[in-house]
């Protein structure tokens, strides 16, 4: 009899203990379902920000390097605009000598023009040889008399001898020729107006081929 009536009791109590135990998991896994979902939320935006950062950054690297590279050529050919170069002021195009750097004294061997000299005989050599030697001077434009229309080409130093190629593109003005303007002459011409005017000292800007002799002669007008 006494057993009958605590079974009520039993239940009752077992399913309080029930219900609690269900109450306080659904607590429990609510907090942690609270607790993870903004972490995990955070956790996540914070790896995808961490992994997306190289993308980002390439994206100004890129614009970084772009406008680098067009400030630089833009400031350049700005520059070069705005600013022309001494040369182009001071020496007008189609001028023979800059008056701004002539010598006024014997030139010294770094103040040769290098590629003009003034010629002032010339040396048979073996026909074999194919070339003929240029007895010449080497010198610099000098500064021009108020009296006179051009510059002096103004040599110094012992002669030296330069072989030219029988063969060579030779051009020449007044006296050699009757024009102030270039024309084209031979080697042989050259060579028999030389013998006729020796020490006449006409400067050339000559240009030299592979194997080191004289390819391309043309003489320089002076006033």
């Amino acid at each position: 009899m006494k057993v009958n009536r605590l079974r009520p009791v039993v239940g009752a109590l077992m399913a309080a203990a029930a219900l609690t135990a269900v109450l306080t998991g659904c607590e429990k896994g609510g907090s942690a379902a609270s607790t993870g979902g903004p972490a995990a939320a955070k956790s996540a935006g914070t790896t995808a920000g961490t992994t997306a950062e190289p993308a980002a950054t390439g994206t100004p690297t890129g614009a970084s390097a772009g406008t680098s590279t067009g400030t630089s050529a833009g400031a350049s050919g700005g520059a070069s605009k705005a600013k022309p170069s001494a040369a182009t002021t001071t020496a007008p195009a189609g001028s023979t000598a800059s008056t701004a750097a002539c010598a006024d004294a014997p030139p010294t061997p770094d103040d040769y023009d290098p590629d003009e000299f003034a010629l002032f005989r010339i040396e048979e050599l073996p026909a074999d040889t194919g070339k003929v030697n240029l007895v010449i001077q080497h010198g610099a434009w000098g500064c021009p008399d108020k009296d006179t229309d051009g510059a002096p080409f103004v040599v110094s130093g012992e002669d030296s001898r330069w072989a030219l190629d029988q063969a060579a593109y030779v051009t020449a003005v007044t006296p050699i020729t009757d024009s102030t303007e270039n024309r084209r002459i031979g080697v042989q011409e050259l060579i028999d107006w030389v013998e006729a005017h020796p020490d006449s000292g006409l400067v050339f800007r000559y240009e030299t081929g592979d194997d080191g002799a004289i390819h391309r002669l043309e003489q320089v007008f002076t006033p």
